[in-house]
Formats: C-alpha cells, structure tokens, sequence
C-alpha cells in the first residue's frame, strides 16, 4: 500500500500544477486527478525536484547515444536489484518492445545471469550487474562497454543505473504499488 497521500488537481500548489502539466503533457494517458503514477506524485512534493529529475530521465531514454535495447536492458538490471516492482511492471514491456529476448527479461527477474548472444546485451548487463553488486566496473567490463558504447555511451549508462536506482529507492521508499489486477513480478519480502 502506497504511503504517498493522493493527490488532486485543487491540492496542488501552483508550482506544482506547472510541473504537473509538464510532466502529463507527453504522456500517452492524461491523469484526470492529480495523480500521475510511478515516482512522479512523490517527486511533486518538490516542483523543482520534479522538473529536473523528469527532465534528466527523458535525457536517458529519449536523447542517449546508446540504443533504447541497452538502456532497456540497464534499467531491468537495476530494478531487479532494487526489487522495484512498479519499476520492472513498467519497464518490462519497454524492454521487450525494444528488442530485449524474453529468457533474458526473465532470468534478470529471477537473479540469473542471463545467456547473452548480443555483444551490447552482454557489455550493458556486465556493466550494471557489477556497479550494483561489486560497486566497481573490472577493467574487462569497462573495455567491453568502451567497445560497444564508447566512452560517452559508458558515462551515459553508468549515470542511467545511478538514476534508476534512484527510482527504484523512491517507488520502494513509498511503497508505490502496482494497478490494481497486475502481478508483482517479485515475491513480497515477510
């Protein structure tokens, strides 16, 4: 259950409804209240938060020099570290729309190393794989990724793990659920 108070259109502040039309104005479904979904309602308790970290997010997924199948990818690698349900909810389906195979979603979900036939998939899940659970990239990875991404590429996906994980602590921090109906693509911790 989300611990985020929902909010509506006459609650927000006027900072807020600016950032709040922003946000909505390129979303496919336009909320009729004032709530968004997904991390946006709780980065809205601070406009300028919001702005920026939207903004900075749109950077990631719409203007890096990387494929969308890597970021898709990075983003599944960090969610499931995270455990982030609404996370992985959301962008499971990013991913296998953008090209990710389905036994690679599927033991990234489940915490398996993946069999990765695609020399991007293989530098992308590496790379993130070790800064979540070493906290380093070894000097193998990094050439790898160097080799697939470039050094522009590289900076981009290591700040979009740092990113997601910050999306990932929020949604979890709050406890942002799923729609109501959707499967939780990680067991609940006792």
């Amino acid at each position: 259950m989300s611990r985020l108070q929902r909010r509506t259109l006459a609650s927000l502040t006027d900072a807020q409804r600016e950032v709040f039309d922003f946000i909505v104005a390129n979303r496919p479904i336009k909320p009729t209240d004032g709530h968004i979904g997904g991390p946006f309602d709780i980065w809205l308790a601070n406009p300028k938060m919001a702005k920026l970290l939207v903004e900075l997010g749109g950077l990631f997924r719409f203007e890096s020099s990387v494929d969308r199948r890597y970021i898709e990818l990075v983003i599944l690698v960090t969610g499931a570290h995270w455990r982030a349900q609404f996370e992985w909810y959301a962008h499971e389906p990013m991913a296998r729309k953008a090209g990710v195979p389905d036994g690679v979603i599927d033991a990234i979900r489940c915490g398996e190393a993946p069999q990765l036939d695609d020399a991007g998939d293989k530098a992308a899940w590496a790379l993130a794989h070790e800064l979540h659970n070493t906290h380093q990239i070894s000097d193998a990875t990094y050439a790898d990724a160097i080799a697939a991404f470039g050094e522009q590429g590289v900076a981009e996906l290591v700040s979009l793990a740092g990113f997601y994980s910050l999306v990932s602590m929020t949604l979890n921090g709050f406890r942002v659920g799923l729609p109501d109906g959707a499967e939780l693509p990680f067991p609940e911790a006792g």
